[in-house]
């Protein structure tokens, strides 16, 4: 449980870093709302 939240925290850590600005989050988190709007509709 310990590795799995280590794991997790540094997988967060790499992913905000490329967002620089909340806006650049925000843009991150709409693209991946939209590939997963697209899979549910196949």
């Amino acid at each position: 449980m310990k590795q799995f939240l280590v794991f997790l925290a540094a997988t967060a850590m790499i992913a905000l870093s490329g967002c620089n600005t909340v806006q650049g989050i925000g843009q991150d988190l709409q693209k991946a709302g939209e590939k997963l709007e697209g899979a549910a509709k196949k």
